[in-house]
């Protein structure tokens, strides 16, 4: 076919005009056109919609727990194809969703919640454990975490739940049984949002903060990425302090700041199917635009 037939022959109408005239509809050129915007339209909402479900997503960091790397209220782009060809390695900064808030979702009726009168949708803060010789108070980062701390008590010790209102509900006494919040009648909701860390190890790994430094598998972690002093002193702090090994299928993360940053220090691991991506196009502020 020439070039002058092919510029003469009549453009293909659009596939919802074709499906209205096959549904015997006589459309005129009004309703040609906006078909035509409708179907553009639909298009790249479907195109759209594919692209921040499965290729990038944009966000940004409210506070400074990355600083300097990423500033506060820094706004980017995160590539979520990268770990569809490799894992995540440490230095890598990721993002992930992670627990916010622990909300109550439901209480059993015959159970130390429902007896101390927990109300549904309340927002767990802290547990205490109270023994005749010490006292033990936990702040609820996530279901799994606090679920973690209360098979650890001694059986006997009787357990005070504070909302975040400051109201107490006496949950009675720990007993062998007593190994979760579901054990004392408690069903949660996690509030979920993203966070920005760099990832320092990986399952497997066996992690450490101490003098400032991060040690991984005994051997100090060098290079620009880790070159700041991380802080571990602060009585909350209940992983990498001390040798901690991290689960298979789970990382240890920190914030560059970490002086100023909620990370595994305070509630532990992140799993990797709440791995999103890594950030990749900084575009706020526009001073700082570019690859990250």
């Amino acid at each position: 076919m020439s070039w002058r037939s092919r510029q003469g022959r009549e453009r293909k109408p659009a596939l919802l005009v074709r499906f209205v005239e096959r549904c015997g509809g006589r459309p005129d050129r009004g309703v040609t056109e906006l078909l035509e915007w409708v179907e553009v339209l639909a298009v790249a909402a479907v195109l759209a919609t594919f692209i921040m479900v499965f290729v990038t997503v944009r966000m940004h960091v409210p506070t400074g727990s990355m600083e300097p790397t990423i500033g506060k209220s820094d706004s980017f782009f995160v590539d979520r194809i990268t770990y569809f060809f490799r894992d995540p390695k440490p230095g890598d900064i990721i993002v992930f969703r992670h627990t916010e808030e622990v909300y109550v979702r439901s209480v059993a009726k015959d159970s130390a919640a429902g007896r101390a009168g927990v109300p549904v949708g309340v927002r767990l803060a802290t547990l205490t454990a109270l023994t005749s010789t010490a006292s033990k108070q936990e702040s609820v980062y996530t279901t799994a975490f606090i679920d973690g701390q209360i098979s650890k008590w001694p059986n006997g010790a009787t357990i005070t739940l504070i909302a975040s209102d400051g109201k107490r509900y006496d949950l009675g006494k720990k007993t062998s049984e007593t190994k979760s919040l579901a054990d004392l009648g408690i069903r949660t909701r996690e509030a979920r949002m993203r966070y920005v860390k760099r990832l320092v190890a990986v399952g497997g790994q066996t992690v450490q903060i101490r003098d400032g430094d991060i040690y991984v598998d005994g051997s100090k972690l060098q290079g620009p990425r880790f070159a700041r002093f991380y802080y571990s002193n602060d009585a909350r702090f209940r992983f990498g302090v001390e040798p901690t090994l991290v689960p298979q299928g789970m990382y240890f993360v920190l914030g560059d700041n970490s002086v100023d940053s909620f990370d595994s220090r305070f509630w532990g691991f992140v799993s990797d199917k709440d791995i999103l991506g890594v950030p990749f196009l900084r575009v706020w502020p526009l001073s700082r635009f570019g690859a990250m």
